[in-house]
């Protein structure tokens, strides 16, 4: 007896795990339980990690990356081994696509069974190396805390991506002592990678202030590596002291209210084409700048690049690159500025072309908005959206939008006033990310209000998830929350469970226009063959009603094909602040396919 209460008590490598988390200061966490990593989740509650669990891996991942760009800090995404990595390498993809810090941790086989056909094998590092930063296996429990630290922090660090973990079930069954444990830790913690500051030569950035002094046509352009690196007030100060107009690209908006009397995106053609000298802060020229290249950009454009990314600036071979934090970058020129102003004004030539071409392109949207159109096109029920959105002040609401023509038309109709409150289909155009988007928004965000503005095709892909939604609003004030059993149906359910289970504040708006870009829209010609009287590939049950989706796990539906319907039902989601689900009907031929994207399909 004395000697089984002399026994010092043992830390297993769940416990290890969890507490190395928690010292990194991670306190969520996304992801599907199961074998061998139910144990770990449980673990990581006990210790103060609100652990949100969803139906399928491919959903968590989407929610831990938006978590991660949301916060600044990575999300983490835990899953089973073998099917649940694969599934989870959505959200890592998505994050390195996206830039935005994540870390996947899964659990995997037994490595004494490696090459032996064990449950669930795989080679996940293999698996995962195309889009992860950093990858380690810990074949030992010694190696947790190093392996966890290293992860989280180069998820961070640098460009922001994605990083993974792989834990083998031995190592997971693995015990150290408690002094054992701290010593590993403590150690672990002193190793840190400490976070290298970019030295930007003086010389660079008075060549930087010059090009946009010299400039007769300037422009702005910043996206949401701006965003993440919280530069917002440095961007204010930069376009308010030098007068030059701006233009955000999609999840940009909001950095800069998009009222600001210095906007351009009411006249991007204008301000991409006519431009002389582009500063373009935390936005990549790729497909979406249209590369940088003619006939959308002057050919004689110089381009000035604020990127934390060295390799970037390589790439796109600019005038003049700047590498560092965004927010760093633009406290310096800021300081260079003031040191010996200048300032376009309002009745500079450019900034007059900018204005009266935005205040026009304004105008002509304007009078198709004020139209309402019934049955509904895209146009009036974003208006009324748009609206009703505005009309909550602050703090704004965070939207989340997918889909081809639901996502272009609100691009253009949306207002965005404040940083980080627009999630969109990124630099991927991933679709699906949408409700996993809204319960990370709704996590990371419990003061705002979530509205998803949704095609029905893209709410389609995880529409299970809004099951969390009432979960968490039950469950709100608790810092420890349930885990719940795996379930095995059909993807269209799972978010929607998600976001009920959690009673998340968040109203999913789905435009239902019949299915991908609306339905069948094949001519004569395509109608042909043995299945010719099959579906198209396009379309959908006609009439879906996603509304009676949610109200099957306690949520509030709504089905509307009216102005007056929709305020109401808007009215009442936004002010109950609960998972909702607007079911909005529109005319199949309203939209276009593939969007704006026509020429790619």
């Amino acid at each position: 007896m004395a000697e089984a209460n002399h026994k010092a008590p043992r830390v297993d490598c769940n416990l290890l795990v969890a507490r190395a988390l928690t010292r990194a200061g991670v306190n969520r966490m996304f992801g599907v339980v199961g074998i061998p990593v139910t144990s770990l989740a449980n673990r990581a509650v006990s210790l103060g990690v609100r652990f949100i669990a969803f139906h399928n891996e491919q959903s968590a991942g989407y929610a831990a990356s938006a978590y991660g760009y949301l916060t600044g800090r990575p999300g983490v995404l835990l899953t089973v081994s073998g099917p649940g990595c694969v599934h989870g390498l959505a959200g890592l993809s998505n994050a390195a696509a996206n830039a935005w810090p994540c870390l996947m941790i899964s659990g995997s086989s037994d490595q004494r069974d490696s090459g032996r056909g064990d449950f669930q094998e795989l080679d996940q590092i293999a698996a995962v190396q195309p889009f992860s930063k950093f990858s380690v296996k810990a074949t030992d429990i010694t190696l947790i805390p190093s392996s966890v630290f290293t992860a989280l922090d180069r998820a961070a660090s640098g460009r922001p991506g994605g990083c993974y973990l792989d834990i083998p079930s031995d190592v997971l069954h693995q015990t150290v002592t408690e002094s054992e444990a701290e010593k590993l830790l403590s150690d672990a913690e002193k190793c840190r990678e400490k976070e290298v500051v970019d030295i930007i030569a003086r010389s660079e950035i008075e060549k930087a202030v010059a090009l946009l002094r010299q400039a007769e046509r300037p422009l702005i352009v910043f996206g949401k590596g701006a965003a993440i690196a919280r530069a917002e007030n440095e961007l204010k100060k930069l376009v308010e002291s030098t007068g030059i107009p701006f233009l955000p690209t999609p999840m940009g908006k909001g950095l800069l209210p998009d009222t600001h009397e210095l906007a351009a995106t009411a006249a991007r053609s204008l301000a991409i084409g006519k431009c002389d000298v582009a500063l373009v802060v935390g936005a990549r020229l790729n497909w979406l700048l249209h590369f940088g290249e003619p006939p959308k950009w002057a050919k004689d454009v110089k381009f000035i690049l604020v990127d934390v990314c060295k390799e970037e600036i390589e790439l796109r071979k600019p005038c003049l690159g700047l590498v560092g934090d965004a927010k760093r970058v633009l406290e310096v020129l800021n300081k260079e500025i003031k040191d010996d102003p200048f300032c376009l004004g309002m009745s500079h030539p450019w900034v007059e072309s900018i204005s009266k071409k935005a205040k026009e392109n304004v105008v002509k949207m304007e009078v198709q908005l004020a139209k309402d159109v019934v049955p509904f096109n895209f146009m009036t029920p974003m208006r009324i959206i748009r609206d009703a959105i505005l009309g909550l002040g602050t703090p704004a609401p965070i939207v989340v939008s997918e889909g081809a023509n639901t996502m272009d038309v609100g691009r253009s109709v949306l207002i965005q006033t404040e940083p980080r409150t627009r999630l969109d289909a990124g630099t991927w155009g991933t679709m699906g990310v949408g409700l996993g988007y809204c319960i990370a928004a709704a996590v990371a965000s419990p003061d705002r209000l979530v509205v998803a503005v949704e095609g029905d095709s893209g709410f389609g892909f995880s529409a299970m998830e809004v099951e969390v939604m009432l979960f968490l609003l039950h469950n709100l004030r608790n810092a420890v929350l349930p885990l719940r059993s795996r379930k095995f149906c059909c993807v269209l359910l799972r978010l929607m469970q998600t976001l009920v289970r959690y009673q998340l504040p968040v109203v999913v708006i789905v435009f239902n226009n019949g299915g991908v870009y609306g339905g069948d829209r094949r001519s004569p010609e395509e109608i042909t063959g043995p299945y010719k009287d099959d579906p198209a590939p396009t379309s959908f049950v006609p009439g879906a009603a996603y509304h009676v989706l949610i109200e099957a796990f306690g949520g509030k539906g709504y089905l509307v094909g009216t102005p007056v319907e929709l305020k109401s039902a808007l009215a009442e989601s936004f002010s109950a602040r609960k998972p909702a689900v607007i079911n909005v009907t529109i005319d199949p031929y309203a939209g276009a396919e593939s969007g704006r994207l026509q020429h790619k399909n």
